[in-house]
């Protein structure tokens, strides 16, 4: 159980370890303000605070993610059949007996076994690989997630509005545009690991074979994932939102299927006097409707430069810690979301995302898991073939903004 005073210390630290950040900080504007350069020895402080504050965010996070997990007290039990067959799935994992397992296709579960062999992991056990992905990977905690049984999930698109004429009593009545309706088209694509273990640790009565096998499985799929989320080019994997073509046009003058994008000002950088600015006029882009669930999404590296700005008019800082539970830092009154899976600062590199990624991105979850139990090919190990189908896409164009470390 999390001690409430934890929570606290935690919180207090924090505020504290950024208060003395802010102040080293505003020794270095200073500095450039009356000399026209900082002291290097205060950039490297602020360096190390840097990581000092990264660390202790984390601490903090970690804490309230604690907090909001249930209790080893809490019945996870499944129904009766199902508690039946999972104790004969965990005996074909440990022991390879597929009798017993087998017999459930029998009882109208032919679903649980699958043409290219192996069979499907019990429902709980497929739900625990999917919630710790929520909680690891950045896409699956802002985006809409669907479960689908089919190989691809369609949805309309309704991207340009209907026309209307204001008209007089006896005024004539004469044709509008009817507006445009698309269709989008999400396709699964297979994600696959195989983690193996020795029959004598699955024979171990200490390990926790379920425990064991889920925590391996989930922390390769997350991993590739978030890498498919992000830069994927949509070819036997997700399609990323930084895998498409920018315009810095605003959504009314933009092609559907391109996204808009602000430049920074400088090359690999941002420009030494509106780093603070550029990131308001990128907010600024996205239409009102939408910032109700924006955030920012980021890598840790772009954090630690945007911590350092003060906006212009109020010379206050616009990044904030997380010092409530349940709240993520703050930029400009938005929640900062990490994706260490996007490129760190270069030249011309897109390093920073605003949005509402609920409205902008979707990402399709095949129901079920496949595992594949195999004691040959690696002998003495047991290798677990384990499969799932994801996919995922960009489904509005208008709802992701991203920054462009760029000239222009």
């Amino acid at each position: 159980m999390i001690d409430m005073n934890e929570v606290h210390s935690a919180t207090e630290t924090l505020a504290q370890a950024f208060e003395e950040y802010k102040s080293v900080n505003d020794q270095r504007l200073g500095d450039i303000e009356r000399k026209g350069s900082a002291d290097v020895l205060v950039g490297e402080k602020l360096d190390r605070m840097d990581n000092d504050m990264n660390k202790l965010q984390d601490d903090v996070s970690n804490v309230k993610t604690a907090m909001r997990r249930p209790g080893k007290s809490i019945d996870l039990a499944l129904p009766e059949e199902d508690n039946g067959y999972k104790s004969a799935f965990m005996s074909y994992v440990t022991k390879g007996l597929e009798q017993d397992v087998s017999v459930f296709q029998t009882k109208e579960m032919s679903v649980l076994a699958d043409q290219q062999g192996g069979y499907m992991a019990p429902g709980e056990m497929a739900e625990r690989i999917v919630t710790r992905q929520f909680d690891t990977t950045p896409m699956r905690q802002i985006a809409t997630v669907m479960s689908v049984s089919s190989e691809a999930v369609e949805m309309l698109r309704d991207t340009d509005e209907a026309e209307a004429q204001w008209v007089s009593e006896l005024g004539t009545r004469e044709d509008t545009d009817q507006g445009e309706i698309g269709r989008i088209r999400i396709p699964v694509h297979e994600l696959h690991a195989q983690p193996k273990a020795t029959q004598k640790l699955l024979d171990d009565a200490i390990i926790n074979v379920e425990e064991w096998l889920v925590s391996r499985v989930s922390g390769k799929f997350s991993r590739r994932e978030n890498t498919a989320f992000m830069t994927g080019d949509g070819i036997g994997q997700p399609r990323g939102l930084l895998s498409y073509s920018t315009a810095a046009t605003s959504d009314d003058d933009r092609n559907w299927g391109v996204l808009e994008h602000v430049a920074t000002g400088a090359d690999g950088a941002f420009s030494s006097s509106d780093g603070a600015d550029v990131l308001i006029t990128l907010m600024n882009k996205l239409k009102a409707g939408y910032l109700p669930k924006a955030h920012w999404l980021m890598p840790r590296s772009v954090v630690d430069v945007v911590r350092k700005f003060k906006e212009s008019s109020t010379d206050a800082y616009i990044w904030q810690p997380s010092l409530q539970a349940g709240n993520p830092a703050t930029l400009l009154g938005y929640p900062v979301v990490l994706a260490e899976d996007m490129p760190a600062i270069s030249s011309g590199s897109f390093s920073a995302a605003f949005g509402n990624f609920e409205e902008g991105y979707t990402i399709v979850d095949r129901i079920g898991m496949r595992v594949l139990r195999d004691p040959y090919t690696s002998a003495p190990f047991v290798k677990f073939r384990c499969s799932k189908r994801v996919g995922g896409d960009v489904v509005n164009f208008d709802a992701i903004k991203l920054l462009n470390f760029a000239t222009a």
